[in-house]
């Protein structure tokens, strides 16, 4: 993995941070000379520190969030600026263990309109999506707290501000803001040409229709793709749909006849995955080699909590933004989700090491082992999701379930690996599929998308063929 990008900058001329929507466009100040920033085809990270803003007496008042009286609130934050094009936004800060609480919001410059948004609340999430307490991924010493990214589409400029929530505790650092906080600003970069902007096969290399042949693959690549073979050829861009019955032939060919005979007449037909190939994963980031639990007992559905202002054509994009701001900005190991699904129903590879295998992912804290993680793309607290996005969820499952013999209307049982609702090595019973806040106090999935969830279930056991 690479290191998290991290320097040092100047300390910011004090500035009026928070701004009244109804007046013009600020002046932006150009990036300082300490800012981490990098430009590449295959995806940059902006990493710039907050600032304190004071006193608040000086704010202009009437600004959604912050407060306007002496003494208030500890306030740090980002003048409007110029930088790097960027498509997606999230803060992080130097401890995991601790909390962020109070308000995270942006602003930002369309770079095609030159328009400000308009403020965007940030989620803060709390290390709920993460790795265990005791896996080697957790204590790696490069994990930092964050928050949930946000897409914002191209942009060019970038305000920002994190208010403490009144009456809150103060660190050990004697601040009652997390120390180190800094905003990331994540350019997925572009895909190769082989691969349609929409995840599909774009044609044969170097068929009629003018298209580039792709750039032989690098070892970290090939490394990714072979662990879906013989599901798929090794470089492909996709997995493809199979109906019931060659679904379970594939499945027991791909376990060398180790499939029980309890779960081989329950696996539902397999879903077309979109591979990381596919989406334009940069594989050079993550750590390389995969780490693997014994089994998938539990599937739990997340959303991605960053906005639902993307069309379905730029969902490989927010995936490689997400993979960047999992790997870069947060420390993890690699994405933290096994599969993503978007808007339109479309199915996408997450963490390498293979769709079919019981892969360790970094998802829901406490709950990894033995479990898949599958994020449905938006933020689904008050939006409905789309009945595409649910029914591939139950698509998904009824497949990648059905490889282990697990009926998607059960309970199962889960050891606790520590988390703030159950204690390291309690048996926790747990729906087959549930929403992540089943196994974290936490509003993911969004109550929308959670009240889905027996819809779901019951799809994804109808597929598998289940009475």
């Amino acid at each position: 993995m690479r290191g998290f990008l991290a320097s040092s900058i100047g300390v910011a001329t004090a500035a009026v941070l928070a701004l009244p929507l109804a007046l013009p466009t600020p002046a932006l100040a150009t990036p300082s000379a300490g800012a981490v920033t990098s430009a590449n085809p295959a995806g940059s990270t902006q990493s710039l520190p907050l600032v304190p803003v004071g006193p608040a007496v000086d704010r202009t008042p009437g600004v959604p969030g912050m407060s306007a009286t002496p003494g208030g609130p500890e306030t740090q934050g980002l003048a409007a600026r110029e930088v790097k094009t960027f498509s997606m936004v999230g803060v992080v800060w130097d401890d995991v263990a601790t909390e962020l609480h109070g308000r995270v919001q942006v602003r930002t410059r369309s770079a095609r309109t030159a328009t400000w948004s308009d403020w965007q609340d940030v989620e803060i999430h709390n290390s709920e999506h993460a790795a265990d307490l005791d896996a080697a991924e957790r204590g790696s010493g490069r994990v930092r707290g964050a928050t949930a990214p946000l897409w914002v589409g191209e942009s060019d400029g970038v305000e920002v501000r994190v208010q403490a929530e009144p009456g809150a505790q103060a660190t050990r650092a004697g601040s009652r803001l997390p120390t180190g906080l800094r905003i990331e600003l994540v350019d997925p970069g572009v895909q190769t040409p082989a691969s349609g902007a929409d995840g599909k096969n774009s044609g044969p290399e170097g068929d009629d229709k003018g298209e580039v042949a792709a750039p032989a693959m690098s070892m970290e690549t090939a490394e990714s793709s072979a662990a879906n073979v013989p599901h798929a050829a090794l470089g492909a861009n996709e997995i493809t749909a199979l109906d019931k019955a060659d679904s379970t032939a594939d499945a027991i060919f791909a376990s060398d006849g180790e499939l029980t005979a309890a779960a081989a007449p329950f696996i539902g037909p397999r879903p077309r995955i979109v591979t990381r190939k596919g989406w334009g994963a940069n594989e050079s980031l993550r750590e390389s080699g995969f780490v693997y639990t014994s089994t998938v007992k539990a599937a739990f559905v997340h959303h991605s909590a960053s906005g639902n202002n993307y069309a379905c054509k730029d969902a490989p994009a927010v995936l490689r933004s997400l993979y960047r701001y999992h790997v870069v900005s947060s420390g993890w190991r690699d994405f933290g989700y096994n599969f993503a699904v978007d808007k339109c129903g479309t199915v996408y590879e997450g963490r390498a090491g293979g769709v079919s295998k019981a892969v360790l992912g970094a998802h829901t804290m406490g709950f990894n082992t033995n479990s898949m993680g599958v994020a449905v793309l938006g933020s689904y607290t008050s939006t409905a999701p789309p009945a595409a996005a649910v029914d591939a969820v139950a698509r998904l499952t009824a497949w990648k379930l059905g490889l282990f013999g697990r009926d998607p209307r059960a309970k199962t049982t889960l050891v606790s690996g520590g988390g703030n609702l159950y204690a390291k090595g309690r048996n926790v019973s747990m729906n087959v599929i549930s929403g992540h806040r089943d196994g974290f106090a936490t509003a993911c999935p969004g109550a929308k998308l959670y009240g889905k969830l027996g819809t779901a279930r019951t799809t994804s056991a109808k597929l598998q063929g289940r009475p």
